[in-house]
Parts: structure tokens; C-alpha cells; sequence
């Protein structure tokens, strides 16, 4: 397995580039279709999120969205405060320094 170094953290590259290489629909069967490094230095997912979520761990580092939509990140918990990210579906980007929750589309 290749491994990615991210800012002093080691990360399987497929983790963080999932949505990237299986595509969406392929990566919920593999696993959470949001994930991204806390500062805890944890690796963190989210299955099918809609709405607002908060970033269990505080979200920073990298970040994979492989959900169907728009993931907004903001920098307060309740998606408050300034958006220090966008990642439209399929994207793998890093975030700094740090999120604190999600915005996701809410649909039927």
C-alpha cells in the first residue's frame, strides 16, 4: 500500500483519494463517503451526512468528499462563522488549519 504524508501525518493515499479513484456510488459501499484527519490526528467519516454536522475530532488536514453534493466547511460548530472551504463532490483537498463543522445538501 502507498502511504501520503500530510503534514506530519501518515495516510493511505486511498483513503483520502477514495472518492477520486472508486467514485461515489462505488465508495458507499466501501465506507464513509465524507472523511478527513482531525486534529487528533484520527481518521474520521461520515455516512450519507445531510445538513449541518459537526467535525468530531475538529476537522483538519485532509479532507475527501465523496458525497453526491456540495460540502461546506466552516470554521465554528453549527455552521457559524467563516467558510474556510467548498469541496464539490469527488474532491480530496487539504483544509487549514482547522473546521469545526459541515454543511451538506439535504434531499429526499
Amino acid at each position: 500500500m502507498r502511504f501520503l504524508r500530510i503534514h506530519h501525518t501518515t495516510v493511505p493515499v486511498l483513503l483520502l483519494a477514495g472518492a477520486t479513484l472508486l467514485g461515489g456510488p462505488a465508495l458507499a459501499a466501501a465506507g464513509p463517503e465524507f472523511q478527513y484527519v482531525g486534529q487528533d490526528d484520527q481518521v474520521h467519516g461520515l455516512t450519507a451526512p445531510k445538513g449541518c454536522v459537526g467535525a468530531e475530532g475538529g476537522g483538519a488536514r485532509a479532507v475527501t468528499n465523496g458525497t453526491r453534493g456540495t460540502a461546506t466547511l466552516y470554521r465554528e460548530p453549527g455552521c457559524s462563522g467563516r467558510v474556510v472551504g467548498v469541496l464539490r463532490p469527488g474532491e480530496v483537498s487539504q483544509v487549514r488549519p482547522y473546521f469545526a463543522s459541515a454543511r451538506f445538501p439535504v434531499t429526499g
